[in-house]
């Protein structure tokens, strides 16, 4: 049964047989000389152009000139108010009522063309409940609609219809008549309690009760031992109301209507807070519909079709205002988006309350991954100074840097380069210890295992934020349609169907038919779409690999080149990995962007049909074509390069005479490291936080400029008190969190994919993050408009990616230490081929010869300048001497370390993969004592509403014994009547509840 005095509101907006023609008195707000009357129209809207109605018994005001006119919730603009009357930037000009969400929109008005001047008061189109000249009255001075006049009139229809079905839905609308030739105009939404309580029992938002409880405390050991923890960290605490440790919780229940004694309202005002408010009147704006524009849904379809410029909810004031006056944003910015506080905690549930619960996670997500990058940074430098302490007692690097072994090597191209000593690679030998020893192997497994840890205490995580946000339960909100998908139905619908089913077009939406066939599309009309992201998927990634080809043959080509001179023949190496890595740093910067847009692109081809779907699938290509561009390179270090150079006299040529390069003579893996540090490195710093802090200031900049030369009539008044709609609107709008996981999720893949060749991975990491931090939070605090509050459970698709990268990283590691790294090889000469037990004579071993007089004819080296005729060379390989039966072979050894390889990637992969089950069995993804409280929640809410139940029937028994004359009525209602001032629906049964002291 709808609860009185809600009853002629429509539950749905659009819906004008529902509606019935009223007055909504307000005459309890404000002062008395200043009493406003506020006239909804009927279905017919007539006052909504060219009349006006005005109360006619309205007071005068006491002889106030400056008195606020409302014409059908629409501000009179001619009557200004002073700036004294003006108290609050955060509500309508009665200073009572808020705003809670803002639509802008640019208008012109008829033969105002940009760079001409006012045309004139004859000639303005006055909007929207104002006492003016009509437009259509033919008045002199009216001038014929050109092509951009009739399309600015239809949107002006199609403006004034949201507006009036957003005011059949129950809201109140204020906004500022069109007075000059063209400029922005806001209008401002204001949500009354009876919206306000309709909308949140339709949408099952959890409001606390007045029932506490006391959150069950942990054992004695741990109590004492999270006692000490928060006095120690006492330091870091942001000083933030809600980072409190309460131990008392709220019972919450879904907001009923019906129920409105379960509940300690107060003041209506305020027992929703902006967040709650901005995202209700979100669902009305998006569920409402617009006939003049094809029917379309919603506010997202208005905005894309040029009707509205933004939508977006107001911040809680200015973040840096003078004064000690403090809203939430000037909280946050204070305490948790400057720089100046970066070695403290965040303030998550002030960020959940101010942005919402999606945003709050992805905050709480980031600060859960930047605290677990700190163990592993720890064990990562202590691996790191492990490879410097031991590095003079590395029996291979002292073998290669003695220069009494004279290896001579086989020359690295033909003709222009000599043989040359082993014992001058003595440097990369050494360097290539301090990421290349015994540790790296314990450090991966480590890595792997932390990558689990990770994910683990997240979920753990997760659940308990979900338990006192009160997400535990909550369904998934039905998703509207896209206004492309929408767009792409009826584009369908006029080539398939005659003109009845066009008509269908018009019908209502709201009498719960299943769509059929010619309502939606199907994989056949879907096909082109996916058969074009298929096809530019395959190229793009072509294109990523083509690149890295390039990138290849510059190397071989420069390298050739800077051997042919003797002055930088001895730096060759430096330089060519030098420069290729900044190139491949270079045109991955380049084709992130790329890839992003066209990411986006090749998903509004699929014409998704949610806005949840969407960005699922757009996350999908992005990510893939992200990790292709970013990883590729490093990959073909790891894994490919040195692996196809053939031998001396039988090398692999690329073109007409350049070899394929070699690794140096201490292995790939000291390259991988360099090739993984700049790449890593250069995207932080120059795509996560130059971007990040350069282009947005650009684009301020820009638009500031744009504002100053763009034509138009300008308030200096209004220029120097702004109001918030006016900052807000100024800021950049809110585009998703996908490019803040997207930037972590490659960084997560550079710490885990590769970390057996880059210990510090996860230093670098941490130390962006700490900024990253307060990067992103700075940008939402300060730079961008207010997002809309959106309620999640979880992140989503990113939980999964983040899976995916953990597993495959034990897989890459495994193949890094075996193939990349020498551990394997030293393992088998350790322990099948040395004398002693020791790693003396290993580098000898791991060197095949080669007869000099079997190169081909045209490749010796010219003028060779060493001192003794060479007839033998080495280089780096298993394979049989010149002298065995079957010359140049691969030799027993050969497949002895091949065969070590391949099972230790085997044995590597199911060990960790098995420690890694075992962290996930032993640690439970909801936390026991949540899980404990849960339950303990559910029995006292039983017990709390049989309490309330019990006690409304008893005031109702007593009710009518006081006063008779009222006793059928308050029988056949459970709450009082609303008073006619629209106040809270809390009858006296409500009022004697409230009394009850929280337990």
């Amino acid at each position: 049964m709808a609860t009185p005095g809600l009853r002629d509101i429509p539950l749905l907006p659009g819906s004008p047989r529902r509606l019935s023609p009223r007055a909504v008195v307000r005459g309890d707000r404000g002062p008395k000389h200043e009493q406003q009357y506020l006239k909804v129209p009927g279905p017919r809207a007539q006052g909504l152009r060219g009349t006006s109605t005005r109360e006619s018994g309205q007071p005068s005001g006491g002889g106030s000139s400056h008195r606020c006119s409302v014409i059908n919730n629409y501000l009179d603009a001619s009557e200004q108010v002073s700036s004294e009357a003006r108290l609050s930037r955060m509500h309508f000009h009665d200073n009572q009522r808020k705003v809670d969400y803002v639509l802008a929109y640019h208008y012109r008005k008829r033969g105002a063309h940009p760079g001409h001047g006012s045309p004139g008061h004859a000639l303005a189109v006055i909007s929207n409940g104002e006492t003016g000249k009509d437009p259509r009255a033919g008045a002199p001075g009216d001038i014929d609609l050109g092509p951009l006049d009739t399309l600015e009139e239809e949107r002006k229809e199609q403006r004034e219809e949201f507006e009036h079905n957003l005011m059949e839905a129950g809201l109140e609308l204020e906004k500022d008549l069109e007075s000059k030739s063209q400029g922005f105009v806001f209008v401002r939404i204001h949500a009354p309690w009876q919206v306000l309580a309709r909308e949140a029992e339709f949408l099952k938002i959890k409001v606390p009760t007045k029932k506490m409880y006391e959150i069950k405390s942990e054992g004695s050991i741990a109590k004492t031992f999270n006692k000490v923890l928060q006095k120690l960290s006492s330091p870091l605490k942001p000083r933030v109301p809600e980072h409190t440790h309460s131990r008392m919780k709220n019972l919450s229940y879904p907001f009923s209507r019906e129920k409105m004694y379960l509940y300690n309202i107060q003041d209506k005002d305020t027992f929703f807070d902006n967040a709650t408010r901005s995202r209700i009147v979100h669902e009305i704006l998006k569920r409402t519909t617009c006939s003049r524009a094809n029917n379309t849904m919603g506010i997202n379809s208005l905005i894309a079709n040029n009707v509205y410029e933004a939508a977006y909810p107001l911040h809680d004031g200015e973040y840096d205002s003078p004064g000690d006056d403090m809203n939430d944003r000037k909280l946050l910015y204070q305490e948790w988006a400057r720089y100046g506080v970066f070695y403290k905690f965040q303030p998550i549930d002030l960020i959940r309350k101010y942005f919402g619960e999606k945003i709050g996670l992805y905050f709480a997500w980031l600060g859960l991954y930047t605290s677990f990058l700190i163990p592993s940074s720890v064990i990562g430098v202590i691996v790191f100074l492990y490879g410097c302490a031991t590095i003079e007692e590395d029996i291979p690097s002292k073998e290669m840097c003695d220069q009494q072994n004279a290896f001579t090597m086989c020359p690295l191209c033909d003709k222009s380069c000599d043989y040359w000593n082993l014992s001058s690679a003595c440097g990369t030998a050494r360097a290539s210890h301090l990421f290349d020893n015994p540790a790296t192997v314990f450090f991966s497994i480590f890595m792997a295992l932390w990558a689990t840890m990770f994910l683990e205490n997240w979920k753990r995580l997760q659940m308990r934020l979900g338990y006192f946000w009160d997400l535990t339960g909550i369904d998934e909100e039905e998703e509207h349609s896209r206004p492309e998908y929408e767009t792409k139905v009826r584009e369908k619908m006029l080539k398939e169907s005659d003109k009845s089913v066009v008509q269908k077009l018009g019908t209502s939406t709201t009498e719960g038919e299943d769509e059929d066939d010619d309502d939606k599309l199907t994989w056949r009309d879907r096909f082109p779409g996916y058969l074009m992201n298929f096809a530019s998927i395959l190229f793009m990634i072509a294109l990523t690999f083509s690149i890295v080809f390039g990138v290849i043959v510059y190397r071989i080509t420069t390298a050739a080149a800077l051997s042919l001179n003797k002055a930088t023949r001895s730096n060759v190496r430096v330089t060519v990995t030098a420069t290729a890595v900044i190139i491949n740093l270079v045109v991955i910067l380049i084709l992130d962007e790329i890839y992003g847009a066209v990411a986006k692109w090749l998903t509004k081809i699929e014409v998704p049909k949610t806005e949840q779907t969407f960005e699922e699938r757009l996350i999908l290509k992005a990510f893939l074509l992200k990790f292709v561009n970013a990883y590729s390179p490093i990959f073909y270090v790891a894994f490919f390069k040195g692996r196809f150079v053939g031998r001396p006299g039988s090398y692999v040529y690329v073109f007409d005479g350049y070899r394929m390069e070699e690794c140096a003579p201490g292995g790939c893996l000291m390259e991988l490291c360099v090739q993984l540090s700049i790449i890593m490195l250069g995207k932080q710093l120059i795509q996560n936080n130059i971007f990040e802090i350069g282009v947005p200031k650009l684009k301020k900049l820009f638009r500031k400029l744009k504002d100053e030369t763009e034509p138009g009539e300008t308030d200096s008044a209004h220029s120097k008190h702004p109001e918030q709609w006016d900052l807000d609107y100024s800021l950049e709008p809110y585009t998703g969190l996908t490019p803040e996981y997207m930037e972590m999720i490659i960084q997560f893949g550079f710490v885990t994919l590769f970390v057996a060749s880059f210990p510090l991975a996860p230093v670098f990491a941490l130390l962006n993050n700490v900024i990253e931090v307060r990067l992103d939070a700075k940008k939402f605090v300060t730079e961008l408009r207010r997002p809309d509050a959106v309620r999640t459970k979880d992140i989503g698709i990113w939980f999964d990616i983040l899976s995916g990268i953990g597993k495959f990283s034990v897989i890459s590691n495994a193949f890094v230490i075996a193939v990349t790294s020498d551990f394997i090889p030293r393992l088998v000469y350790q322990y099948s081929y040395s004398h002693n037990g020791t790693l003396h004579g290993f580098v000898n071993h791991t060197l095949s010869f080669f007869n000099v007089s079997q190169l081909k004819a045209g490749t010796q080296p010219e003028n060779s300048q060493f001192d003794q005729e060479v007839q033998f060379c080495r280089f780096k390989d298993y394979r049989e001497p010149p002298w065995a039966p079957n010359p140049y072979e691969f030799s027993k050894q050969y497949w002895s370390v091949l065969s070590a390889r391949l099972a230790f990637v085997i044995i590597f992969q199911n060990l960790v993969m098995f420690l890694s089950v075992l962290v996930d069995w032993m640690i439970p993804d909801i936390p026991t004592d949540i899980s404990d409280q849960i339950k303990r929640e559910k029995s006292l809410f039983v017990d709390f509403f049989l309490k309330e139940e019990h006690e409304k029937l008893r005031l109702m028994e007593e009710h009518p014994r006081r006063s008779p004359g009222t006793g059928r009525r308050s029988r056949s209602s459970p709450t009082a009547s609303p008073a006619p001032s629209g106040r809270s629906q809390l009858g006296s049964s409500v009022s004697s509840g409230s009394q009850h002291t929280n337990v």
